[in-house]
């Protein structure tokens, strides 16, 4: 392993939070603004039907490039259509890209990315819209070097492209980088796909998937990077 010169980050559920169940709210949004006759939990079960499809066929990197925008824009007018509701998709998934661009950051976020960026160079990596990550990062205040979304490189993780644009962008080694996520398949594995060490923040201990790459090392704060990569690599399970 060479030495670490630069951390890329997830950026939802890594540098702020945004749990699935908290979605609610949106959809509870959508129903206030279009004056919809629908429970906010049916809409989102509904909703969640075509989120799942989309998940699923953005895996296939020979298949057409949906952003967020239009897969939530369909899943929402699959959602009408077996509801029974006059809604706007379009409207629907415009609000629920609003509601995502003010996710809050996590209580170590500001001051470990703080810390960071005094020795390393630090960047952003998402699958994510340009229209609710921008802003979202404009809220959170720090600078990054460069920022790189799904919807710019037109691919997702944990497809190696988006990977390989961050790394050209950057004009880093894959060895020299640092890759630092919350999940175990986009992350972990994206990263690893490309030859750049992954750090998965498992904030709440899951366990690894034994069919999936396994990270260089897990963490359960981002204010344990600083020490981490002062002394990487990291020590092997047996080592001392």
């Amino acid at each position: 392993m060479g030495r670490i010169t630069t951390v890329i980050f997830d950026m939802y559920e890594t540098l702020v939070q945004n749990p699935s169940d908290r979605w609610i709210d949106g959809i509870e949004a959508i129903i206030r603004e279009q004056s919809l006759d629908a429970g906010p939990d049916c809409l989102l079960r509904e909703w969640l039907v075509g989120n799942a499809e989309f998940r699923e066929s953005r895996d296939n990197p020979n298949g057409p490039f949906q952003t967020y925008f239009e897969a939530w824009r369909d899943g929402f007018a699959g959602a009408f259509a077996r509801l029974g509701l006059p809604g706007d998709a379009a409207g629907a998934s415009r609000s629920f890209i609003g509601f995502l661009s003010r996710r809050d950051p996590y209580p170590e976020t500001v001051e470990a990315v703080t810390l960071l960026q005094d020795r390393w160079r630090t960047a952003v990596l998402s699958n994510a819209d340009d229209d609710y990550l921008m802003p979202n990062l404009e809220l959170l205040g720090l600078e990054f070097e460069a920022v790189l979304s799904s919807e710019e490189a037109r691919s997702y993780k944990p497809h190696a492209g988006l990977f390989r644009q961050m790394l050209q962008r950057l004009d880093v080694a894959p060895g020299h980088a640092v890759y630092v996520g919350d999940r175990q398949y986009e992350d972990v594995k994206g990263a690893r796909g490309v030859g750049i060490n992954a750090v998965w923040l498992n904030r709440a201990g899951a366990p690894l998937d034994p069919r999936l790459p396994e990270p260089a090392c897990q963490i359960k704060s981002l204010l344990e990077l600083p020490e981490l990569l002062a002394a990487w690599p990291p020590a092997q399970d047996g080592e001392s």
